[in-house]
């Protein structure tokens, strides 16, 4: 996973200044059909469907933040999705701005009537 370029500046900011910075309060995991890259900006969310963002909560260990729970998206209802390569954590269940992205190990095709879901514990966050 990577850091977007907005907060690998705020998180140098934080560390590294006596600067204010300010902290998200609530995390959202999102789908993507391509690369959102460093900028956040890139790439194309999964919308439409019953698509939404669903909140995620996680514990840190050593390095490792990893989610406290499964991540389960709503069915897609009418359609697919499409297929589902990326993900990106965010600060707000819309809009806002992302935080991290990855791409998944695997790419999902999601059809109509699929689940996307991420079991408690498999989405890890690791600082090196």
């Amino acid at each position: 996973m990577s850091l977007t370029n907005a907060f690998e500046t705020s998180t140098l900011s934080y560390l590294l200044t006596t600067g204010t910075v300010t902290r998200p309060t609530a995390w959202y995991v999102a789908l993507f059909t391509s690369d959102p890259t460093d900028t956040g900006a890139a790439g194309t969310e999964v919308s439409g469907f019953s698509y939404a963002r669903v909140a995620v909560t996680f514990s840190v260990t050593d390095n490792v933040a990893s989610n406290t729970a499964g991540v389960e998206f709503p069915a897609a209802t009418g359609g697919a999705w499409g297929t589902v390569s990326h993900i990106g954590i965010m600060d707000a269940s819309t809009g806002g701005n992302m935080i991290i992205h990855s791409a998944l190990t695997a790419s999902k095709a999601i059809a109509d009537g699929d689940v996307f879901r991420i079991p408690t514990g498999d989405l890890d966050v690791t600082l090196d």
